[in-house]
């Protein structure tokens, strides 16, 4: 309690910050097909967001060491707030690409503000425990915005509204806390090989990630609403695979820490496949929110499951160019899959998302059997303790990580065939 009481404001605006992120995830694909754009400008739409976040996560940091946090996250709020609400006032489609970029590298920004700051006011006893609050905090406050959406339609300004006032509201907390700032970030680490020649699952699990889970935040609330009698069926989709991810993440977490995690994550390919399948084979039947949570409760955690196989097998002194990794990788398929699942919704129909979702995961699920079958470098007695983790976060987040700097696994130069 004491560690969590020099945090509580920068938790709070959090909090906050996150609802109206939630909101905005499920409102602007909604308000781009309600104004008549074909799923294919959605899906490109989503793209420009994801693209958005990963130069936030290069190139903010520099920004924020050049002008403070707190001015930062003044700055990068404000620049959100203005993009949510100037794509309730523009219809052009490409006005909507721009905002949606701008949104990706102001909330990229804002989590590493918040990140950072969090960091710096953990211990080394209290940092696993705080960045399992913070995890916790983000996968409710994005489900508390998805209720919040249906203050109004989605053609009118109110939801939007709403998003705004959250979004400025979380500037409140941190801008009159008296706790100092962080020191100066260092810039962002990116290796894609080194995390390749570690562990292909975990490469593989962060890119399925990307495809599946971004392409959902991207698509998943106009898959919805093809079938919806009201806005609110709408949120309460997106709710129930939050629900399903968030509920579901320890456990399975739990598990991979007495099992081989690749067993693990391929377990978790196999029961994504299916309930995409049943998600949608089961369109506009009262039982398809109990296949979208299932759906939430195996694909959501294999972000955090690919980060613990990248863990068990790096140095500490690697973790965090090998998490930061994980997550870039994980927005890049985030970036890629929209454009092309777009495209096929708005040929084949709506139901073509989670059809793609079932064979993607059955692809990615082969790939993993593959290597199951080679050597692997470390018994499942030496592996690092699972850590809930969220893919909508900064690569700050893996210097509060438990994992990272005090934690020394002797992967060495050896490449791992995983």
């Amino acid at each position: 309690m004491k560690a969590l009481a020099t945090v509580t404001s920068l938790l709070l605006s959090t909090s906050l910050l996150l609802i109206g992120q939630g909101m905005q995830l499920t409102l602007l694909p909604l308000r781009i097909s309600v104004n008549g754009y074909s799923d294919f400008i959605i899906g490109i739409s989503a793209s420009c967001y994801f693209l958005g976040f990963i130069v936030g996560c290069i190139g903010v940091p520099a920004t924020i060491a050049r002008v403070g946090h707190i001015r930062s996250f003044a700055v990068l709020t404000a620049v959100m707030t203005s993009a949510i609400l100037c794509m309730d006032m523009l219809d052009d489609w490409q006005f909507v690409l721009v905002l949606r970029f701008l949104t990706g590298v102001a909330i990229s920004g804002l989590y590493t503000v918040i990140e950072s700051w969090l960091n710096s006011q953990a211990t080394a006893e209290s940092r696993g425990r705080i960045l399992s609050i913070y995890t916790f905090i983000l996968l409710i406050s994005m489900a508390c915005g998805q209720a919040l959406i249906n203050v109004g339609p989605v053609e009118s300004s109110t939801p939007f509204t709403l998003a705004a006032v959250f979004l400025v509201l979380a500037i409140v907390p941190v801008g009159l806390t008296s706790r100092l700032a962080p020191a100066p970030l260092e810039s962002t680490r990116i290796r894609f090989g080194l995390l390749y020649s570690r562990s292909r699952s975990a490469f593989a699990g962060a890119l399925l990630s990307g495809l599946v889970v971004g392409s959902f935040w991207s698509l998943g609330a106009v898959y919805a609403r093809d079938g919806a009698e009201s806005q609110s069926d709408i949120s309460w989709f997106i709710s129930a695979a939050i629900l399903g991810g968030a509920l579901l993440q320890y456990p399975i977490g739990l598990l991979s820490d007495r099992i081989d995690r690749r067993k693990v994550m391929l377990l978790l390919c196999l029961g994504g496949a299916l309930a995409s399948a049943a998600v949608a084979a089961s369109a506009g039947h009262a039982w398809q929110l109990l296949t979208v949570f299932l759906f939430g409760a195996m694909v959501m955690p294999i972000y955090a499951m690919a980060l613990a196989t990248a863990a068990d097998v790096s140095k500490g002194s690697e973790f965090v160019a090998i998490g930061t990794s994980v997550l870039l990788l994980n927005a890049v398929g985030a970036v890629s899959a929209p454009l092309l699942l777009g495209m096929l919704m708005s040929e084949l129909g709506p139901s073509v998302l989670f059809w793609s979702f079932s064979v993607i995961c059955l692809l990615f699920m082969a790939y993993i059997a593959v290597q199951i079958r080679g050597v692997r470098a470390i018994a499942i007695s030496e592996q690092v303790p699972f850590s809930a983790a969220a893919s909508e976060v900064a690569p700050a987040s893996f210097d509060l990580d438990p994992r990272g700097p005090d934690h020394a696994q002797g992967a060495g130069t050896m490449d791992e065939t995983r």
